[in-house]
């Protein structure tokens, strides 16, 4: 398994259970290996898990198992004298991340899933793994198509004489670890209304640059809003700091700012 589509299952973050097969072939302890040996060859499978009759996992028998057993000339040999009671397992609840890690870690091609009860559930291969990530990116996708669609044509929909959307966001003093939030935002709701890219482009920009300025300049931050409408986007910064008392010297001196000496050292303002 490639690590992007492992990077790409940890983001996903579903279960087990929702991609394992269920549909699971096993055999008891009691069953002869004779009768194991036509089960694998039918089958075309190289193991199978071993269940009680309670249902719980016990153990594996292998092809290894078999050929042991009969290079021993131990051809009526049971399962439950041969099987491998070392057991590599996942639960049903577990994410899969945890699982495609843990097929990493262990090289085995297939893991027996088990519920809470220890009860075999299912059974998880590479394969399973790969076909719900494809389902659930094709899923995600078509999420987003839709909402995409129903955002760009908010503006058809709706019978009114003037339609407007208006985005409010509050930006905190000082808050550095979330600068550029409210601009990101702006960003991906002009995106999904189908904002032509120039104007998205240009909003962001001059949104992410307000933003900073109420981070790095307003004392109690501010507020930005945009004004949707099917024609142009209108954004509106407002804070209530002091201001710039002498904009004439603000304009005609060089290097001239009322920035904190704080803030200057912080590398902003001059």
């Amino acid at each position: 398994m490639a690590d992007q589509e492992i990077t790409r299952v940890q983001k996903l973050e579903f279960r087990v259970g929702q991609v394992m097969t269920r549909n699971v072939i096993f055999v008891r302890p009691s069953a002869p290996l004779l009768e194991v040996k036509e089960i694998m060859r039918r089958q075309r499978i190289s193991g199978l898990p071993v269940v009680d009759s309670n249902g719980a996992l016990i153990g594996v028998i292998s092809v290894e198992d078999l050929l042991r057993s009969f290079g021993q000339g131990e051809f009526n040999a049971t399962v439950r004298k041969n099987m491998s009671k070392s057991l590599i397992t996942v639960s049903d609840t577990d994410s899969v991340d945890t699982a495609a890690q843990k097929f990493q870690q262990t090289g085995v091609g297939r893991l027996p899933v088990v519920n809470a009860r220890g009860q075999l559930v299912g059974i998880l291969t590479k394969g399973d793994i790969t076909r719900g990530l494809l389902h659930e990116i094709q899923t995600e996708t078509q999420d987003e198509e839709i909402c995409r669609y129903r955002a760009s044509h908010i503006f058809h929909d709706v019978e009114s004489d003037d339609t407007s959307l208006l985005l409010r966001y509050t930006v905190a003093p000082r808050d550095f670890n979330n600068g550029g939030g409210a601009s990101s935002k702006i960003k991906r709701t002009l995106t999904r209304l189908g904002t032509d890219s120039q104007i998205v482009r240009r909003a962001a920009i001059a949104s992410y640059e307000a933003e900073m300025n109420l981070i790095i300049h307003a004392d109690h931050g501010g507020q930005i809003t945009a004004k949707v409408d099917a024609l142009q986007v209108t954004l509106r910064v407002e804070d209530d700091g002091p201001g710039i008392v002498d904009v004439r010297r603000a304009l005609e001196e060089p290097g001239y700012t009322t920035t904190s000496q704080e803030i200057r050292q912080m590398g902003f303002g001059g």
